[in-house]
Order: structure tokens, then sequence, then C-alpha cells
């Protein structure tokens, strides 16, 4: 079993914990080359959770009473946002801060290969995502209960919070460290 898989792995490996160990996450904002950028991208990570958290909590509510009005547009619009702003976000990372982060600290090598599995991953769960969510509208829109569906996705929404809250966790305590470690030489 290979110890990055976000499958199977329960936090950072230990052997990726050079830099998280000096730098724990209760220590951040108070360090001198935590800035503004980081700040805003740990917000971005916080939206994500808070984002994935109103649709599943949505989901259960229709699930217990299915007379929600509110609920297929709210789940449209919420899920698709999540989704743009998660692609868009990831994108960002793989195509500019990862590979230049990941020259500071070569120890990091193998943190940055878990990253990097881990949004071909989360690919497959957005897609995931995308179908279960539209099965429910196209029930809906028939105006069709929906329960059947609305369970499928609220358990594709919960295997997508295991699987997000995981990502961001470790991808946090890769990704601050190397800037608080290695802040003046990133600018």
């Amino acid at each position: 079993m290979d110890e990055l898989s976000i499958d199977t792995r329960q936090g950072l490996p230990e052997h990726l914990c050079v830099l998280a160990d000096l730098y724990p996450r209760e220590t951040w904002r108070g360090h001198p080359n935590f800035n503004q950028l980081t700040a805003f991208w740990l917000e971005r990570h916080l939206m994500f959770r808070q984002v994935l958290a109103k649709i599943t909590e949505a989901s259960q509510t229709y699930l217990d009473d299915p007379q929600q009005p509110r609920f297929a547009p709210e789940l449209s619009r919420y899920t698709g946002f999540m989704l743009n702003e998660l692609h868009g976000h990831h994108s960002i990372e793989d195509a500019h801060y990862f590979p230049r982060f990941q020259t500071f600290d070569k120890r990091l090598v193998r943190a940055f290969d878990m990253l990097d599995m881990d949004h071909h991953a989360l690919d497959r769960h957005m897609h995931g995502l995308t179908e279960a969510t539209n099965a429910v509208l196209a029930s809906l829109s028939r105006g069709q209960r929906a329960k059947d569906e609305v369970g499928a996705l609220l358990q594709v929404q919960e295997g997508f919070h295991r699987f997000l809250d995981r990502h961001l966790s470790d991808e946090e305590e890769v990704i601050v460290p190397v800037i608080l470690e290695y802040g003046a030489e990133l600018e």
C-alpha cells in the first residue's frame, strides 16, 4: 500500500514533515514570513470546506424534508461555484506555485509528488460530484422527488468532504512551512 495515497493516509507521512515539525500550524500567523497571499490561500481552503459543508447539509435537509423549494437552485449554484473555484485554484497551484516551491527543499520532492497525485484524484472526485449533482437536478427538473438520487449524492458529498479535507490539510502542512522557511527567497 502506498503511504502517499490519499485513499489510505491519515495525515502527512512522517518523513515529509521536515518543515511542518519546525512550523506547527498554531505558529503560522505570527511568523514574519506569513503574508497576505498565504492568508488568502488559506482562506480559499476554508471557503472550499464551508461550501462543501453547506451543500452536504442541504442534501441531508432535503432527505429529512423534501419540501425545500430552494434546494435545486442552491445545489446547482453552490456546487458549480465550488467546482469551478477548485479547478482554478488547483490549476494555479500545479502550473505556478508547486513547481517553484519544490525547488527550495529537496527533502519535500515526494510531498509535491503526493500533492500532484491528490490533484489527479481530485479530478475524479469532482467528476463524481458533478455526475451525482446532475442526476439530482435532472430528477427534480422533471418534477420528481429525488430521495434516492439525493441519498446517493450525499454519499458522494461525504466522500468528497473526507478527500478534500485530507488533501487541503496535508497541502497546507507542506506549503505554509515552505513559505515560512524560504519566504525571502520566494520574493
